[in-house]
C-alpha cells in the first residue's frame, strides 16, 4: 500500500512538473513577441477557421443547387483579395511602412504563384462538384502533410515527431474514406466522376502544399524578411 501511494504521488508530481514546464515555455514564447504579433496571429487564425469551412460549404451548396461552372468557384476562391489590400494601404500611410521593391524576379515569382493558385482552385472546384463537403474537406486537410513534406524538401524545414504523426493520421483517414467511398456519394454523381473527385482533391491538396513551400522560399530568396505587411503584399499580388 505504501509503495502504491508513493508511486501515485510521484506520478502526480511528474504531471505537475510537466504542466509547469509547458506553462513556462508558453509564457517565454509569449514574451518573445510583441503583443501586436499575437493579435495579428489570432485574427489570421480566426479568418482561416471561418473562411475555409465557409468556402467548402458554399461551394457544395452551389453545386447541389444546380450550379455547373467550375470557373466561377475558382474565381470566387480569390475574390476576397481586396480585403488584404484595404488592410495593407493604411499600414503604408500610418505606420511608416514602405512597400517592398518589386524586382523582375519577385514579379515573376508572384505571377507563377498566381497561376499555381488558379490551377489549385480549379482542382478544388472539380472536387467539390463531385464529392460531399465533409469528404472533400477531410481530403483537403492532407495539404498540411504535403506542406510539411514540400517544406522539408524545398526550404529545409524540420520534420519533428508531431508533424510525422499528423501525416500518418491524415493518410490513414484518407485511406478509410476511400474504402468507404460509396456511403456518402450523391445519386447524380457517376462512378468515374466520384473517383475523379478524389483525384482532383488530392492533387489540389498537393499543389496547395507546394504553394505554401514556394511562398516561404520566395520570402527567403527574394524578400529576406518576414513581416505581416510582406505577407499581405504577396496575397494581394
Amino acid at each position: 500500500m505504501e509503495q502504491e501511494s508513493t508511486g501515485s504521488g510521484s506520478s502526480k508530481f511528474s504531471s505537475l512538473q510537466w504542466v509547469f514546464k509547458v506553462k513556462n515555455m508558453a509564457w517565454e514564447a509569449y514574451k518573445s513577441k510583441p503583443f501586436s504579433h499575437w493579435v495579428l496571429l489570432f485574427l489570421s487564425s480566426l479568418g482561416m477557421l471561418v473562411a475555409f469551412p465557409a468556402s467548402s460549404l458554399l461551394s457544395r451548396v452551389y453545386f447541389a443547387n444546380g450550379g455547373t461552372s467550375k470557373w466561377i468557384i475558382s474565381w470566387v476562391a480569390v475574390a476576397g483579395w481586396p480585403i488584404p489590400a484595404l488592410i495593407l494601404f493604411p499600414m503604408y500611410l500610418f505606420h511608416r511602412t514602405s512597400p517592398t521593391p518589386l524586382s523582375l524576379q519577385l514579379f515573376c515569382s508572384y505571377v507563377f504563384l498566381g497561376f499555381l493558385s488558379a490551377a489549385d482552385n480549379l482542382m478544388y472546384a472539380y472536387a467539390y462538384a463531385y464529392l460531399p463537403a465533409s469528404t472533400a474537406a477531410l481530403l483537403a486537410s492532407s495539404s498540411l502533410a504535403f506542406s510539411a513534406l514540400f517544406g522539408f524538401w524545398i526550404v529545409n524545414n524540420k520534420l519533428n515527431a508531431s508533424v510525422i504523426n499528423a501525416i500518418v493520421i491524415i493518410t490513414a483517414a484518407m485511406t478509410i474514406i476511400a474504402l468507404d467511398s460509396d456511403s456518402d456519394r450523391y445519386p447524380y454523381v457517376s462512378n468515374s466522376q466520384y473517383i475523379w473527385g478524389f483525384v482532383w482533391d488530392i492533387l489540389g491538396s498537393a499543389l496547395h502544399g507546394l504553394i505554401f513551400a514556394l511562398s516561404e522560399w520566395v520570402f527567403i530568396k527574394f524578400l529576406g524578411r518576414r513581416s505581416f505587411h510582406v505577407v499581405l503584399e504577396q496575397q494581394v499580388m
